[in-house]
């Protein structure tokens, strides 16, 4: 997407900065999509001068939850485990969460900041929908399984990534974070998250 658009799109090791920092770890600790978001972008941006950052922060808002499990999505059960182990025990919790729930309303959110060490330019998106009572699909990743798509009309573990992407609550903030730099091709941009090509 960034590179249809005339930018120069770099990810963090071709900056030198492909090494994990502990550091990093400590970064996502605030109460919002944003504050997270922000503290990622601004933190990089003083390590890479004369480039913009962009970082985001994105989780799952269910209504019936309060919005949980929100900013502590990817960590929601407290669980060490990684990857496909991570991702299906949260789905369980999820379901186990909301077994006699009837309202299963839910969003996907980002937030996405971009940072140049000085300016910060910040977009949201969302992508609206319900949670299933089982997984449906194997596609995507953490929660898209469970997650139907309003717009698709399908889950977002059965949707492919052109499907997805169309609706995406990242394309979408990248896609309005864009709109808001000044002048978006004077700028070498740093994405985190290597979902912006």
């Amino acid at each position: 997407m960034a590179q249809a658009s005339g930018l120069d799109v770099v990810d963090l090791t071709a900056v030198g900065l492909g090494t994990e920092d502990p550091a990093e770890d400590r970064l996502e600790v605030h109460e919002t999509f944003e504050a997270n978001a922000r503290a990622k972008a601004r933190w990089f941006a003083a390590r890479v001068p004369g480039c913009i950052v962009i970082a985001d922060d994105s989780g799952l808002e269910v209504a019936a939850l309060g919005g949980a499990p929100g900013v502590r999505s990817k960590r929601w059960t407290g669980s060490v485990t990684t990857g496909e182990a991570l991702h299906a025990e949260n789905n369980a919790a999820l379901l186990r969460a909301l077994a006699d729930v009837v309202d299963r309303a839910a969003r996907f959110v980002t937030v996405m900041v971009a940072c140049d060490g000085v300016h910060e330019w910040v977009a949201r998106g969302e992508c609206a929908g319900r949670i299933l009572g089982a997984s449906d699909g194997t596609g995507g990743f953490g929660y898209d399984p469970v997650f139907w798509s309003e717009e698709l009309g399908m889950s977002f573990g059965r949707a492919d990534r052109a499907e997805k992407s169309r609706v995406s609550h990242r394309g979408r903030a990248f896609r309005s974070l864009l709109q808001r730099l000044s002048s978006p091709d004077a700028f070498r941009l740093v994405d985190l998250n290597g979902g912006l090509h």
